[in-house]
């Protein structure tokens, strides 16, 4: 058994032309939980930006962490941390974007399939396992007949602009309550009646 070391990996891709993309939402969550623990990140030789921490006075160990690979090769640097920080992959949480649920909406899991999302596919990949946790951060499907991959690499619109801090404080909260209490308590606190 690894250490009680969590990994919350923010996935998005790297540089500012990406920042505010809906595919960076999971990057965008990292910073908050930055914020809330009063750090910075720092590199890492996994390639990643990290920060170490923790959950609150005397809770678990946490490493946030944003890979700064491109978002369809996230698996390496997240597997060279959890080697690193020597961190099962029970205790490897993912927070990504999310087509097949609606904005402003956060689910919760454990393994299962990747939706087509490819930084998934590559984390399990890299991982040898789907059974690592995921918070899914609920950005719509594209309207009409947009191409999905042009739909996440776009900003989001006015209107949700105005609801994306909540969003974020919410994925923040989802992620910290996951770690804190487990995948059931969260899962009935944010997947709602």
């Amino acid at each position: 058994m690894g250490s009680n070391t969590w990994i919350v990996a923010g996935l998005g891709n790297p540089g500012p032309g990406y920042a505010h993309n809906r595919h960076n939402v999971g990057q965008m969550v990292l910073d908050e939980l930055a914020g809330r623990m009063g750090g910075s990140f720092k590199s890492h030789k996994s390639n990643a930006q990290v920060l170490e921490g923790r959950l609150g006075i005397g809770g678990p160990r946490l490493v946030l962490a944003k890979p700064m690979t491109y978002m369809n090769v996230s698996g390496g640097p997240v597997a060279g941390l959890a080697r690193f920080f020597d961190a099962d992959p029970s205790h490897i949480v993912a927070i990504h974007d999310e087509i097949d649920i609606p904005f402003n909406t956060i689910k919760l899991k454990i393994g299962g399939g990747e939706g087509g999302h490819n930084g998934l596919r590559d984390i399990s990949k890299a991982l040898s396992t789907k059974d690592y946790y995921r918070v899914r951060v609920g950005v719509g499907r594209p309207p009409g007949r947009m191409d999905t991959a042009d739909f996440v690499l776009r900003d989001f619109g006015t209107v949700e602009r105005k609801e994306l801090p909540f969003l974020i404080d919410d994925a923040a909260d989802a992620a910290e309550l996951l770690i804190r209490e487990g995948l059931q308590v969260a899962q009935q606190k944010f997947h709602g009646a």
